[in-house]
C-alpha cells in the first residue's frame, strides 16, 4: 500500500434521515445548502425537499466539491446499548451515500483515511492529552481499521456462541463484519463524529506525525484494541472475543518491567488481587490524567480502577430475568468457574432456586448484571445477609473498565505524563510487534 486509503464511514440508520448540504455537491444534480428528507419507500429511496421535485432512486451519492464542503445529519445516536447513549446533530466533509440496508436508510460518508483519523482522535481523546498518547492513539487506531479492512476481504465463518448446550451460555460480542461499508461511527467500532467536534491542533500533530504508521504483528497488521481501564493487568485476546490468539495482545503488567505478575487465573489470587489496589499506570484518580480520556459525563465519576456495586436480592433476581431472559428465581450464588489473566471472568455461574446455568464470555457475563454493562467481568461477589440460605445482598468489588485487552488508555495517558514516548507506550501494550509507515501523502 503506497497510496492513503478513502474508507466509508456507517454513520446512522432509519426509516427517515434528515440532512443538509453545506457547499456544492453533485452527481449528476447539483445540490447546494438545503436540507432534504431521505425515506424508504418500497425498494427505492425517496429525496425531497421544499424547493424540488421528489426523486426516487436505489440509492444516492453527494460528491464533494471541495474539501471545505460539508454535510450535516440529524438526530444521530451515539453510545449505542451504552450509559452515555443519546441523540445528536453532527457534520461532516466528504462525501455522502444513501443506501438502503435492512429496511433502513443508511448515511455513509465516504472520507479519507487519514481525516476519520483525526475525527476518531479528537472524538475518543480530549484536546489536554498529552502529544505521545495522541500518536500512540492514532497508530492503533489506524492499525485496527486497515486490520479489519484486510480481514473483511477473506472469506470466513465467524462463530460467536458455543456449540448449545443446557448448561452453558457462552457468546462473545465483536466488531460486526459491515458488509456495505468499511467501518461504523460509533464505539462498537470506533467513535467518529466528523467534524461535529473540533478537531485540536494537538490530534492533527499527532496525525501528521504518525502518518501511514501502523503496527505489524504475526506477520500482518495488528488488529489493535483498548480499553478504558486494564485495571492493573491486560488480558489475552481469545479470553475476550474468537478463541484465536494473537502474540501481540496477551497480558501485560501495566507497570515497571521489573514488577511480578501473579497467575490471576487461580481463584485465591485474582481476589486478593481485586481486593487490593497494587501500583500500575492506571492506578490514578489524578482528574487531569482521567480528563485526557474520559468523557464530561464520566469525569464525575473515577473508581475506574477498583470500583464496587451493591444489589438487593429482589434488585439483582430482576435485574438477571430482564437482562438474559431466564428465570433463575432468587439468586444463590455467583460462582466463578474460570478466569483470564487480568481476573476477568470468562466463566460464571449463576445458581438460583429455579435454575442453574453457567454463562461467558465477559461481555456477556457483563450485559447480565448491570442495566447497561457492568465496568468489566473482574470482581468478586460477597452474599451478604443470607436468609434460608438466600442471600439478601449481594456486592460486587471489581476491578478495571471494559475487556482490558491491548491498549490500557487511562495507563497509557498516565505514562504519556511521565515522559514515555509513543513507541515507548506501543511497545508496553502490544508485545511482539514493529512499527512500520505503509504509505505517506
Amino acid at each position: 500500500m503506497n497510496q492513503q486509503p478513502t474508507i466509508q464511514v456507517g454513520i446512522m440508520a432509519a426509516s427517515e434521515i434528515s440532512f443538509r448540504l453545506h457547499g456544492d455537491f453533485g452527481s449528476g444534480h447539483r445540490y447546494n445548502d438545503q436540507t432534504y428528507r431521505a425515506a424508504l419507500q418500497g425498494n427505492e429511496i425517496t429525496l425531497s425537499n421544499e424547493n424540488e421535485a421528489k426523486k426516487t432512486a436505489p440509492y444516492f451519492v453527494f460528491e464533494a466539491a471541495s474539501k471545505t464542503d460539508s454535510f450535516t445529519l440529524g438526530h444521530v445516536t451515539i453510545g449505542i446499548g451504552f450509559h452515555w447513549e443519546q441523540q445528536e446533530e453532527q457534520r461532516f466533509n466528504g462525501d455522502l451515500k444513501l443506501i438502503i440496508e435492512e429496511g433502513k436508510v443508511r448515511a455513509v460518508n465516504i472520507v479519507p483515511l487519514e481525516d476519520y483519523l483525526r475525527s476518531v482522535i479528537s472524538s475518543e481523546m480530549s484536546a489536554t492529552s498529552s502529544m505521545e498518547l495522541l500518536k500512540a492513539h492514532a497508530v492503533i487506531s489506524r492499525s485496527w481499521l486497515l486490520a479489519q479492512i484486510e480481514r473483511s476481504k477473506r472469506p470466513q465463518i465467524r462463530n460467536r456462541q458455543t456449540p448449545h448446550s443446557p448448561d452453558e451460555l457462552i457468546r462473545w460480542y465483536d466488531r460486526e463484519d459491515h458488509s456495505l461499508f468499511d467501518v461504523c461511527a460509533d464505539d462498537h467500532c470506533q467513535r467518529y463524529q466528523g467534524i461535529s467536534k473540533i478537531i485540536s491542533k494537538k490530534a492533527n500533530d499527532a496525525i501528521e506525525a504518525t502518518f501511514g504508521q501502523v503496527l505489524f504483528g504475526d506477520n500482518e497488521i495488528c488488529d489493535a484494541r483498548f480499553s478504558k481501564c486494564c485495571g492493573g493487568i491486560s488480558e489475552n485476546f481469545e479470553h475476550v472475543w474468537e478463541p484465536q490468539p494473537h502474540s501481540y495482545l496477551v497480558r501485560v503488567r501495566d507497570a515497571r518491567s521489573d514488577i511480578s505478575l501473579p497467575d490471576l487465573r487461580i481463584e485465591p489470587e485474582a481476589e486478593k488481587w481485586i481486593r487490593s489496589a497494587p501500583p500500575a499506570f492506571c492506578n490514578t484518580a489524578d482528574k487531569k490524567i482521567l480528563s485526557q480520556v474520559l468523557p464530561d459525563f464520566d469525569q464525575a465519576t473515577s473508581d475506574f480502577y477498583r470500583w464496587q456495586i451493591s444489589y438487593t436480592q429482589q434488585e439483582l433476581s430482576k435485574l438477571i430475568l430482564k437482562k438474559t431472559g431466564i428465570d433463575f428465581g432468587e439468586i444463590v450464588s455467583l460462582q466463578p468457574i474460570e478466569r483470564g489473566y487480568s481476573a476477568r471472568l470468562i466463566k460464571l455461574r449463576i445458581n438460583g432456586t429455579k435454575k442453574s446455568l453457567i454463562i461467558g464470555k465477559e461481555l456477556e457475563i457483563r450485559k447480565a448484571l448491570s442495566p447497561s454493562h457492568l465496568y468489566s467481568s473482574a470482581f468478586v461477589a460477597d452474599h451478604l445477609e443470607v436468609k434460608n440460605g438466600i442471600p439478601q445482598k449481594l456486592v460486587l468489588t471489581g476491578a478495571g473498565w471494559g475487556h482490558g485487552a491491548g491498549l490500557c488508555q487511562i495507563g497509557a495517558a498516565v505514562m504519556g505524563e511521565q515522559g514515555y514516548s509513543y513507541q515507548e507506550i506501543l511497545s508496553h501494550y502490544f508485545k511482539n510487534t514493529i512499527l512500520k509507515k505503509i504509505y505517506s501523502e
